[in-house]
């Protein structure tokens, strides 16, 4: 049996629930705090999204069944919940992150800036800025492979789509984001 089974099996007995939660907690929440920080891009609305994140895990340990990988379920509650997230901005501030102006960009930079949690550089905070311009799918999908190395057979089954297409999504991103630094030279 492995770890993760066993870990299934304990998630599902009321005797060991909490802290077998409290064990998943502790194993997922960098990189899951990552993988939402890097759509939702501030600190503070990466933890609130976090924290809803593992609040819906917890309320639908009964309704997993374990036919993914606990990893798998995760990233799609979190992805889920830092896409509702950005959906409720994006309706408060009346307009898209999807295809942003030159101002939104520049407050996107300033953003980066301003927060006491970034300590990229100039190169990493353009690359952000970048990022932030793609197309909602293309972000996910850059986002995913880039920075946490995911391989698309996993991906697929996290965004519910084909293989080729997130292979498409993940070529127009990177274009896109060459683009982007050669139009700065």
């Amino acid at each position: 049996m492995t770890d993760e089974s066993l870990l299934i099996r304990q998630l599902h007995d009321e005797a060991t629930r909490h802290a077998a939660f409290t064990q998943v907690v502790e194993a997922y929440k960098e990189r899951l705090y990552w993988q939402v920080r890097r759509l939702v891009l501030r600190h503070e609305d990466a933890d609130d999204v976090l924290q809803n994140t593992f609040l819906k895990a917890w309320q639908g340990l009964d309704g997993f069944r374990g036919e993914s990988q606990l990893s798998t379920w995760l990233f799609r509650i979190a992805q889920n919940e830092a896409l509702g997230f950005l959906d409720r901005q994006r309706r408060q501030q009346d307009h898209s992150l999807d295809v942003p102006s030159l101002p939104e960009g520049r407050s996107v930079a300033s953003q980066l800036e301003s927060d006491p949690y970034f300590d990229g550089d100039e190169t990493e905070r353009q690359l952000q800025e970048a990022i932030a311009a793609l197309p909602e799918r293309q972000r996910q999908v850059f986002l995913l492979k880039y920075y946490d190395e995911m391989k698309y057979e996993e991906m697929s089954r996290l965004l519910q789509t084909s293989v080729g297409a997130l292979k498409a999504s993940y070529h127009h991103a990177v274009r896109k984001i060459s683009d982007f630094f050669a139009a700065k030279e």
